[in-house]
């Protein structure tokens, strides 16, 4: 039997964001008739549910029934819950104070009723001027609180239609962002619009919300939103298409239909020119229509500029008489001089092989020639590396192009950039579609050097261009293989290239920066990590836990991965006190002095994905955390907590180029789908100064031994090859 019960919200226990799950503490109404013990020493009850998140203050009215827990005794199971406004002056200050409302803190909360006592939220709703009567509130805070009250209500009446299609309160809160006042009508409209426009909903989320709308499962809708649906997931991938009859098989799996079906749909697809239908390396493709013409584009803009003639009249000058920092081997002056005398090349190299020297010489010869050349990098951590080691003001490619938001890139076929030369260093981090906009802004006669370790890992977004440009084999390439004497003695630089080559690395025990701690399982190697980043490190090599020690790992899940070393070092670095600031977002608990990373672009706040700094400071009042980013400060309004995650530990993916004064790294036999050559080499690279393993050499052999580059679906390298020879 269903019992209605009406309380005012004193504490929210727990909250899960994904799902709603609440544990609440609550005050109830005085006349409200209550079992036996329901009410603890303080007058308050436990409430259990699944609901919209919820604030201290606010009143609601509750159904459910009684149950016994056999650890907390009496509870209120609620099944339904319905808002009200406030009815004490005690609510209604905890309610206005929680940190629901943008710009009002206890304190202010506090003389708002102070001043207006019981009239309190009919001032606010009917004459909200006179909130400047309020000492300390003048007309601009005031026009804050009002707006933030607006739309709060607003907000709440959305959220829990929302809730209604089955959404958790994140995901509710993400539809509310992307679309606002308009969300319930266009979710209603068309659910599977969510999988395009919002981030972090995938085709099965919108697909429950479709189904819980009575969307039937042959609905056109459907079928073309599961094919888009799976060409992202290759793209996710890497790839930059998908043979039709792959598609087809795994469209038919998600969505349960019929390939007749599925063929009509993709047909539409084509016709609505969402995709492109093709014959790439003699077999049936599907590329999403973006992507196939950044791949076509890039490849005809590369043939321009090869047959194009050369804006760089003046001959190499004599790098004997420039001041360049160290001789020179063949190798590197070869490459120069390639670098030279053709529109578009190659340089690629490990470690120690000098392609920064290699790159200083090129920009000395550039300067004597008083020719105009930029410097650029796909990350801004990658440019920030560049403009240090080069000496030399770089960029993000972004940035050089000059993008906006709302503008794209200001840089293009139009208006090309005014340079003679282009050096893209880091090049197998930069995809098909920046690589695209960044050829498109070259003009004819311009020269392009492309610089990167085509044995690291390749993008992370779709393509691997520096690649598939080589594997065409229509640009002189320079491999540089001699390692430097002064880069001998590292043992990071000499462990690099053994694990390139195929052979184990060494450990020696009079070793000073490469080491191994041994671990057997997950539980193991998170204390390894504990210890060697809290204590070891920073006491022997007086190095910062967190600023100057990066922990990766190449999985998120499992043992030892990034998720669960995350909340170790949180715990172990960071915990939880009185006196810092924290709150729950997003699935996860963010605390004053965490260190996060930013994992989408944002190009308003100038901050981009894989961006590294530390949480400084989080304002309940105004709804905002502030990271502390390579010295600036960059404030983030807590519904953008989702372009956020800890950062203690990262996927070795997201070090891409960076570097680190200290990598630690652990290596076990259980992530074994993730464990290849590629990922060690490319996370060793990442260290400076000191690197350290954590697992066993068993697993370190089997990343070693398997050399097998998951392959990427792209047909960069024969549209270029067929252009050139053409």
């Amino acid at each position: 039997m269903s019992t209605e019960l009406k309380a005012t919200v004193v504490r929210v226990t727990f909250f899960n964001e994904e799902n709603g799950y609440s544990v609440l503490r609550v005050q109830p109404e005085e006349d409200v008739e209550l079992p036996e013990n329901a009410l603890d020493a303080e007058g308050q009850i436990t409430i259990t549910g699944n609901f919209p998140e919820l604030a201290p203050g606010e009143f609601v009215t509750l159904t459910g029934a009684w149950q016994t827990h056999a650890k907390f005794g009496q509870q209120f199971n609620a099944t339904n819950l319905q808002h009200a406004r406030p009815t004490s002056l005690w609510g209604l200050e905890r309610y206005l104070g929680s940190g629901l409302l943008k710009g009002i803190g206890p304190a202010t909360a506090k003389k708002i009723i102070a001043t207006f006592g019981d009239e309190t939220l009919d001032i606010i709703d009917n004459h909200p001027l006179r909130l400047s009567e309020v000492p300390d509130i003048g007309k601009k805070r005031s026009k804050q609180i009002i707006e933030a009250w607006d739309e709060h209500k607003q907000a709440r009446t959305i959220m829990l239609a929302l809730h209604g299609f089955g959404m958790s309160t994140n995901l509710a809160t993400k539809i509310l962002r992307e679309y606002g006042d308009e969300a319930v009508q266009i979710v209603e409209a068309d659910p599977y619009r969510l999988a395009k426009d919002v981030y972090g909903v995938g085709f099965k989320k919108a697909d429950e919300i479709a189904q819980t709308l009575g969307l039937p499962a042959d609905h056109p809708t459907r079928l073309e939103a599961g094919l888009i649906h799976q060409l992202n997931e290759s793209v996710g991938n890497g790839h930059v298409y998908l043979p039709e009859n792959e598609l087809m098989q795994e469209a038919a799996e998600l969505l349960n239909s019929p390939h007749e079906e599925l063929r009509l749909a993709l047909e539409r697809l084509a016709a609505e020119g969402q995709v492109e239908l093709a014959e790439t390396n003699e077999q049936a493709v599907v590329y999403p229509i973006q992507l196939f013409r950044a791949e076509a584009g890039l490849a005809d803009l590369l043939s321009n500029l090869v047959g194009a003639d050369s804006s760089m009249s003046t001959s190499l000058p004599s790098l004997s008489l420039l001041d360049i920092d160290a001789q020179l081997s063949q190798e590197q002056l070869s490459a120069v001089e390639i670098a030279f005398k053709n529109p578009v090349s190659i340089l690629t190299g490990g470690p120690g092989t000098g392609k920064t020297t290699t790159m200083r010489a090129l920009i000395a010869a550039l300067e004597s020639s008083k020719l105009r050349f930029a410097l650029c990098s796909p990350t801004g951590r990658a440019a920030k590396r560049l403009s240090q080691t080069a000496d030399r003001p770089a960029s993000t490619i972004h940035r050089l192009l000059g993008y906006s938001p709302q503008e794209g890139f200001k840089h293009n076929a139009e208006q090309p950039l005014e340079i003679d030369f282009l050096v893209v260093d880091e090049t197998s981090m930069l995809d098909l579609p920046l690589a695209y906009a960044l050829f498109k802004a070259l003009k004819a006669g311009t020269h392009c050097l492309l610089v990167g370790d085509v044995d690291q890992l390749p993008s992370v977004g779709a393509g691997d261009v520096l690649r598939d440009l080589i594997k065409s084999e229509s640009f002189p390439l320079t491999r540089l293989s001699v390692i430097f004497r002064q880069a001998k003695d590292s043992q990071i630089i000499a462990n690099s290239h053994r694990i390139n080559q195929g052979e184990l690395p060494e450990f020696p025990k009079e070793g000073t920066d490469f080491f191994l701690f041994p671990a057997e399982d997950g539980e193991g190697a998170i204390e390894w990590v504990r210890d060697v980043v809290q204590e070891r490190i920073p006491a022997r090599f007086q190095l910062d836990s967190l600023r100057d020690i990066q922990v990766m790992a190449p999985l998120y899940r499992g043992a030892a991965g990034v998720d669960a070393i995350n909340l170790a070092l949180q715990e172990a670095l960071n915990p939880a006190s009185a006196i810092k600031a924290e709150r729950q977002m997003f699935g996860s608990i963010y605390r004053a002095g965490d260190k996060l990373m930013q994992i989408r672009n944002d190009y308003e706040k100038n901050v981009y994905n894989g961006d590294i700094g530390l949480l400084r400071e989080i304002s309940n009042e105004n709804h905002a955390l502030t990271l502390e980013i390579d010295g600036r400060s960059i404030d983030y309004d807590w519904s953008e907590g989702d372009q956020l995650t800890h950062a203690f530990a990262i996927t070795v993916h997201k070090s891409q180029g960076s570097e680190f004064p200290a990598v630690v790294l652990p290596v076990l036999t259980q992530h074994y789908i993730m464990l290849q050559r590629n990922l060690l080499y490319t996370a060793i690279t990442r260290a400076k100064e000191l690197c350290v393993l954590v697992g066993n050499k068993r697993a370190i052999a089997i990343a070693v031994k398997n050399n097998q580059v998951a392959q990427r679906w792209s047909g960069l390298a024969n549209r270029v090859k067929d252009l050139l020879v053409a």
